[in-house]
């Protein structure tokens, strides 16, 4: 891990984009780290899905689905890949990633860049076992976008473990206007009707993720109506187009601002989302993760599992491991015998 680690250190002297790129491919090729057997005391399960430990990674690592393998063999418990669109699409224009150093934060404006949902799929088709999410998104020109969540859980269905409905990007313009109460039902509901229709696959939760920078009034709704349609549960949150006090030089960029910064923001809506909820959904809590502090407070305010990616960018793949022995003292120092005891103990 140690070995790795520094080669994310590297990979800092490289545009952003091009580490990540980088990255990937060095996964491809089997220079990725391996975990060794997870503590019992983070397994888990989150709406049916049996986790062996409960940090996983969010989406916008593995956008095209080509290293889930490798990162679940580096110790993640749950790998969720995308964001895919139905058509292959380049994004927003380059620089368009920033490293926020001084702030351990990351400023995004990508635009669901991706290569579509074929190769997607193809890839998908021939993964092994674990846990592995797709995240769905629409095309940026689509003229349905509703309908372009329907067709990506219509190919994809019957090869990811479950679904996030990602409505809550700040990059694709328009898009969070679906997180308003009207067209929340529409989507949800077409949603609904053709997981309905499609082959019974046994349990394929769906998840719908939010923005952390929702007004009075949105929580309750979006609750309500995720329930009324028979979804499994709630990701709290993506990036936010908020700019708390800031020092790198990039922090005047346009995109979604994710990282350290946005932990006391993406607690604080998990909490909400959690009261609202009532324990009638399952909760999965991402946004400024990056260490075992964090994943604790974050299942202490209601999260059954967390998801992390930025804090990868500066502390490399050996977090994950560094997270789960942290996470663990935690829960045994407070008498806890599994994460599901902790979960709102906050």
């Amino acid at each position: 891990m140690i070995l790795h680690d520094v080669a994310a250190r590297v990979l800092h002297v490289l545009d952003p984009e091009d580490a990540h790129g980088l990255t990937i491919r060095a996964l491809q090729a089997g220079l990725g780290p391996r975990a060794g057997r997870d503590d019992p005391i983070l397994a888990t399960e989150v709406a049916g899905l049996a986790l062996p430990n409960c940090i996983g990674l969010a989406p916008g690592f593995d956008k095209n689905a080509q290293v889930f393998g490798p990162m679940l063999r580096a110790g993640f418990g749950f790998v969720e890949c995308g964001t895919v669109t139905p058509l292959p699409q380049a994004g927003n224009p380059r620089p368009r990633l920033f490293r926020l150093s001084e702030d351990r934060a990351v400023i995004n404006r990508m635009g669901f860049n991706n290569q579509g949902l074929e190769p997607f799929a193809a890839r998908l088709a021939r993964r092994g076992p674990g846990i592995v999410g797709a995240n769905i998104g629409a095309n940026k020109d689509a003229e349905d976008r509703i309908g372009d969540y329907v067709t990506g859980l219509t190919r994809l269905w019957g090869l990811a473990s479950y679904f996030t409905i990602n409505i809550s990007s700040p990059n694709t313009p328009g898009l969070r206007a679906l997180q308003t109460k009207a067209a929340l039902e529409e989507l949800l509901g077409r949603l609904a009707a053709t997981r309905d229709s499609l082959p019974a696959e046994g349990l394929v939760p769906m998840f719908l993720k939010v923005a952390p920078d929702l007004e009075d009034g949105e929580v309750e709704a979006i609750v309500e109506t995720v329930v009324a349609n028979g979804l499994a549960g709630i990701i709290v949150s993506n990036t936010t187009i908020t700019r708390p006090p800031l020092a790198s030089r990039h922090a005047g960029e346009a995109g979604g601002l994710s990282g350290a910064p946005l932990t006391d923001l993406s607690t604080h809506m998990l909490a909400r989302f959690r009261q609202a909820a009532a324990g009638r959904l399952a909760l999965i809590g991402a946004g400024g993760i990056g260490s075992g502090v964090d994943a604790y407070a974050r299942i202490r305010a209601g999260a059954q599992a967390v998801q992390l990616y930025s804090a990868m960018v500066f502390e490399g793949p050996g977090l994950v491991t560094r997270i789960k022995r942290d996470l663990a003292a935690r829960l045994r120092a407070d008498g806890y015998a599994s994460v599901a005891q902790a979960v709102g103990a906050g």
